[in-house]
């Protein structure tokens, strides 16, 4: 619809600019009511007064009015009238669906919240199903200005089913700056999963451009909102493969008005806990044996080698009786606690309370009438705690790792049946540690010290959980992962085709089993919403040597001329032939990615200074005087760009410990584009890509001097 004169009354355009309009002054009523707040009569000390502030500046952020960020994006007119329960609080026919709930000075609210239930239909009523919705109205916006929206008579028989280009054009919406929401262009089969219950674990397989990590994000938005009292208890966390991606994602949920969800990767979350620092790193094979599953066996076999039989039992003195417990007892007792398999913590503290109530036991018997105090009394007693000392001693989890992987005795007899002698020489130091501090500890020796932490403390327990790219984690890294939403759920987002670790997953199921959470839901998104069709069809060629029968992704967007594959003759022409093809692709709009191998980074470095061309490195934010970003191919997972610039696929394919992990780093480098990719190559493009396209997928390939 184009705009008209919004001083018109009968002008359906100048109307909603109005309610946007209100709206706006509303919310930032809302904010000014928040900011008036006076605390001083209210509180009885200053620690209440520095929470409750606290509490209050954040919901000051969260009421922020991000000018570029339409307040409401949609409107549905429903055929009945929806009550209060349903609609946060109105009754009524119409309601504006926008990113948060906002109300005016009478508590009438005039943008519903997208996660509330009567905003569900906006994303999922059809033509077929129209869930009492008589019109459903899109708008779009230029900056913060609404300049057009769009009708779908749901209830209309006689309009048929189309195609929404304003839902078109915001997915196609150029990017600048970090990852923004999508809450404009949820699709039915992604609100499914947005909405999907507390309870149960979600595990998201998709494709490139299906949108599986916003919807992993929309989720815990989601989530929030529904169950915020009980997730505000138990905490939340997002989790993702590096800092650059949780740079690029970490303002979708502060945009939703959610600012309390923390973000962190595996690595950062195991040191934290295993207090060591991460200086060093496996060569392959010998990650691959730390992170696999039998290791933590071979710890739990560690940590309980500590507890030993007493050989004697043990004489407590009170006033002037003595009370044995001889060593059969003692014996039975350590028995018993080792047979509940508790935690070595837990059982250690139990231990002397077990000993004391055997010593109550006699005294009940001689007579006495002992209560807890006597019982703890006994339990501090100096020969009960020699005893503890002696049977079941302290185990520092980093020391024991220390141990395992520098005493090659220590590490035999616990792994013995389950590592061979070639795995046990794998992770075993060439060259021990004189001492903790000399350590050059690796990321898979801190998740080990995290596994025997756990087996001697319980983890604390989140919530929810978002595990992002989770198909690079290790087995060991999933149990990481599953300790900390033990007695919560989660949230898995991941690709097998996009597995570029030694470790990669195989299989959801197994991936699942390792974090505790075999009875999750596997969901498969197959719809690609960002890649173009040429391209994902292109890289789709690598798929049956990556990771067969894995269902090709059929993107919604047909974008002709969007692929072009360059062959450069001479290798020396390259670089400049690059340059030239990121000044083609920064003649348009959005962002540019300029992906190449590892290897390959420093000459590009030197090639785009040369040419005065600025760049930035991958989790430094794109502006619209900066749109150049040169990223290793080993941290392009998870990132997008309006237009990829490729460098020479086979070294990327090359600069991997093996084919298939170089052919799923270059599967990964090939979907980053939303809008346009080149390619330039002077080696060969590897077998897997080249060859003829099917038909109606032709590819532009060109010589480039």
């Amino acid at each position: 619809t184009e705009p008209t004169d919004p001083s018109d009354p009968t002008d359906p355009l100048g109307t909603e600019r109005a309610h946007l309009s209100a709206s706006r002054s509303a919310l930032r009523a809302m904010r000014e009511d928040v900011q008036a707040l006076d605390i001083t009569d209210v509180t009885a000390n200053w620690v209440n007064a520095a929470v409750l502030e606290a509490q209050i500046e954040e919901r000051i952020k969260a009421l922020a009015d991000l000018s570029h960020t339409p307040l409401f994006f949609g409107r549905l007119d429903y055929l009945h009238a929806v009550g209060a329960a349903q609609a946060e609080g109105a009754d009524g026919d119409r309601f504006y669906i926008g990113r948060r709930h906002v109300h005016d000075a009478d508590g009438d609210p005039m943008v519903i919240d997208w996660r509330a239930p009567v905003s569900q239909p906006f994303y999922r009523a059809s033509k077929k199903d129209p869930l009492d919705v008589a019109l459903r109205r899109r708008f779009g916006y230029t900056g913060g200005d609404l300049t057009a929206y769009e009708d779908e008579h749901l209830s209309d028989p006689a309009e048929a089913a189309r195609t929404s280009k304003l839902l078109q054009a915001e997915i196609e919406r150029p990017r600048v700056g970090p990852m923004r929401d999508i809450v404009a262009t949820i699709q039915p089969e992604q609100d499914e999963i947005v909405r999907s219950g507390l309870g149960g674990t979600v595990c998201v397989q998709g494709g490139p451009g299906t949108g599986k990590t916003a919807v992993g994000l929309h989720r815990v938005a989601y989530l929030l909102y529904a169950h915020r009292e009980r997730l505000a208890r138990t905490g939340t966390l997002v989790i993702g493969p590096n800092a650059s991606f949780l740079h690029y994602i970490e303002q979708v949920l502060p945009a939703l008005g959610e600012l309390e969800v923390r973000q962190s990767t595996v690595d950062d979350l195991v040191a934290a806990v295993a207090a060591v620092e991460v200086r060093g790193t496996d060569p392959a094979p010998a990650a691959v044996v730390k992170g696999d599953a039998r290791m933590a066996e071979v710890l739990r076999r560690a940590v309980r080698s500590h507890v030993t039989l007493p050989t004697e039992g043990v004489v407590v003195v009170r006033g002037s009786r003595r009370w044995r417990v001889p060593v059969y007892e003692l014996e039975e007792i350590v028995r018993e606690l080792l047979a509940r398999d508790m935690r070595y913590g837990a059982a250690r503290e139990a231990l002397p309370q077990r000993v004391a109530h055997a010593v109550l036991v006699q005294m009940e018997r001689a007579g006495e009438a002992p209560d807890d105090r006597v019982q703890d009394a006994v339990a501090r007693n100096p020969a009960v705690k020699a005893l503890v000392k002696a049977v079941w001693p302290p185990v520092d989890p980093t020391k024991l790792v220390l141990r395992l992987l520098s005493d090659a005795e220590f590490l035999a007899e616990h792994a013995a049946d389950l590592l061979t002698a070639d795995e046990q020489r794998t992770i075993l130091w060439t060259k021990p540690a004189r001492g903790l501090k000399s350590v050059k500890w690796s990321a898979a020796d801190a998740v080990l010290i995290d596994e025997t932490a756990d087996l001697i403390a319980r983890t604390h327990s989140l919530g929810h959980v978002v595990l992002d790219e989770a198909q690079d984690l290790s087995p060991m890294q999933y149990r990481a992962v599953g300790r900390r939403c033990s007695t919560g759920s989660a949230t898995v987002l991941g690709d097998l085709a996009q597995g570029t670790t030694p470790w990669a997953t195989a299989s959801w199921a197994d991936a699942l089993r390792h974090l505790g959470k075999a009875d999750a839901v596997v969901e498969e998104l197959t719809a690609g919403f960002r890649v173009p069709r040429e391209v994902i069809a292109y890289a789709s060629r690598l798929l049956p040597h990556i990771s067969p029968g894995l269902a090709e992704v059929r993107s919604v967007r047909e974008s002709p001329g969007s692929l072009e594959v360059r062959a450069v003759p001479d290798a020396a022409a390259l670089d400049p032939a690059v340059v030239a093809a990121c000044t083609e692709a920064l003649a348009h709009e959005g962002s540019t990615g300029l992906i190449a191998a590892d290897s390959r980074i420093p000459a590009l470095r030197e090639a785009l200074t040369a040419a005065g061309m600025p760049w930035l490195s991958p989790g430094e934010e794109t502006t619209t005087a900066s749109r150049l970003t040169l990223v290793p191919a080993s941290l392009a997972k998870g990132l997008e760009y309006d237009y990829v610039v490729l460098d020479d696929p086979a070294l990327v394919v090359s600069g991997e410990p093996d084919e298939r992990t170089g052919l799923r780093r270059l599967y990964v480098a090939l979907t980053r584009a939303v809008s346009g990719l080149t390619i330039l190559h002077s080696e060969p493009l590897p077998a897997e890509l080249a060859g003829r396209p099917p038909a109606g997928r032709a590819v532009q390939e060109s010589q480039s001097a």
